[in-house]
């Protein structure tokens, strides 16, 4: 089992994090991150979802930013994750990569309300 392999119950998840396991199931009903469930219907955490409950908390705690600026920053960071693969000059050489890009940053932009 390698590391991306690692599943945390919410108990399990809440005390590695330093939360309530009341502020995770919060953040699910939000859309802030999305465990998998079990057949039993219990939560599960990945490896990744861990990371990202920890940058959340990072903005809500430490840089002070509601969960609604958590949310749109949340979106802004995938929207520039989809675009990374979209730059470099291989995919730029192809029209349909740029189209890509043009979209995703059309989408960012609206995000942004600009």
């Amino acid at each position: 089992m390698t590391q991306d392999d690692e599943l945390f119950f919410i108990s399990m998840a809440a005390r590695e994090l330093g939360m309530h396991p009341q502020t995770l199931r919060k953040y699910e009903r939000l859309g802030l991150v999305q465990p998998t469930r079990t057949i039993g219907s219990v939560r599960v955490y990945s490896r990744s979802e861990i990371d990202r409950l920890r940058v959340i908390k990072h903005l809500v705690d430490e840089a002070g930013i509601n969960l609604a600026g958590v949310q749109r920053l949340l979106d802004v960071a995938d929207a520039v994750a989809r675009m990374r693969p979209l730059v470099s000059d291989e995919t730029l050489g192809r029209q349909g990569g740029r189209r890509r890009l043009a979209r995703e940053l059309d989408h960012l932009m609206a995000m942004l309300g600009l």
